[in-house]
């Protein structure tokens, strides 16, 4: 579009405007809008164009979240990639104290390690002690964690702090201290439990079943504030009108659990589980301290534990790292399972 053009349409409505200032001719039509006009409100029409900066700027803006995660990708990749893929790699050699000082070289066995982990009997013992133990503490993790959250909401500023203080001091407790704290608390001769209980010199780490649940004890306690702090706070983000509206309707404290918060708090309860659930399931710290090793001949060895003892204590390392490559998948696999069931609920993650 020109001046010329523009000033010619200037002019029409110049001219529009004088003759409807004056008397209508007779028998003649008033004037419609020159061809100038129709140029002119076209041309001011932005013309959609394929293919332009919008679209480029959207293939470009498509980076821009993997070049902000590009920094933990690469720490991830050394500290989780590379290990696992080495633990792999092991997993099928023969590799034990002769390869590793260098007398004998590493050779390839292909799945001969798996065969013969899954061949012994002690494994798949092992295995299910590992399984139920695990269960046994996400429960109670949860319950506990759950049930705290719960009690957070109803007591006043001052109890609420220092519940709040106690249970982030349990967690940021070493393991190994905590341990040690709890055979202290548990001991046959000096231990105050079994003085407040009357039960003399009774040794909690000599039967299997009593030295799993000083075991659970002690996961409980340094596990279950995660799981409260979070809860707390998924409960906190719902909204006051709910729980009024439940407790007008005469609802009891499980029932608005139960059918309110907890269907709510969903997604938040799929984290606390699935990470409960790894944490449990590769406890070490806890059984090897306070069962010294396993217990009384091996009778409280989990999975991490028996790893351990193939690996250092028998100088099998291929052994160790096919019990670890095993391990990954289990936790992998109920990892799928449980989001894969989630997701066939119509969940959103």
């Amino acid at each position: 579009m020109n001046d010329r053009t523009e000033s010619g349409g200037a002019a029409d409505v110049v001219g529009s405007v004088s003759v409807a200032g004056s008397a209508p001719a007779v028998g003649r039509p008033p004037a419609g809008p020159k061809s100038g006009d129709a140029r002119v409100g076209r041309a001011r029409r932005p013309a959609p164009r394929r293919g332009g900066p919008g679209r480029s700027a959207l293939r470009s803006g498509g980076w821009t979240p993997w070049l902000y995660l590009a920094p933990a990708l690469v720490v991830l990749g050394g500290l989780l990639v590379y290990p696992i893929y080495q633990l792999g790699l092991i997993s099928f050699f023969e590799y034990t104290q002769a390869q590793v000082s260098g007398g004998e070289p590493a050779t390839f066995q292909g799945f001969g390690n798996y065969a013969e982990l899954f061949g012994d009997p002690q494994f798949w013992q092992v295995l299910l002690a590992t399984v139920l133990f695990a269960a046994a503490c996400v429960v109670s993790t949860l319950a506990v964690g759950c049930a705290l959250a719960v009690l957070l909401t109803r007591v006043r500023a001052v109890p609420r702090l220092a519940l709040m203080l106690a249970a982030l001091g349990a967690w940021a407790t070493p393991a190994v201290t905590g341990s040690t704290v709890w055979l202290f608390l548990f001991d046959p001769d000096f231990g105050p439990v079994n003085r407040m209980l009357g039960l003399g010199d009774h040794s909690w780490t000599y039967g299997r079943l009593s030295a799993f649940f000083l075991v659970l004890l002690e996961v409980v306690w340094c596990s279950f504030p995660f799981v409260m702090v979070t809860v707390y706070a998924g409960i906190r983000a719902v909204p006051s009108e709910v729980l009024e509206a439940a407790a007008l309707d005469g609802a009891s404290q499980w029932r608005v659990w139960r059918s309110v918060l907890a269907p709510m708090l969903r997604p938040i309860l799929v984290v606390v589980t699935i990470q409960s659930v790894i944490w449990d399931f590769k406890v070490f710290t806890q059984i090897y301290v306070m069962t010294n090793g396993g217990g009384i001949a091996g009778q409280n060895l989990v999975l991490n534990v028996y790893a351990y003892q193939q690996a250092f204590a028998s100088s099998q390392y291929s052994l160790g790292s096919a019990i670890g490559v095993v391990m990954l998948l289990i936790l992998l696999a109920v990892t799928l399972v449980y989001l894969r069931l989630l997701r066939r609920q119509g969940e959103e993650l």
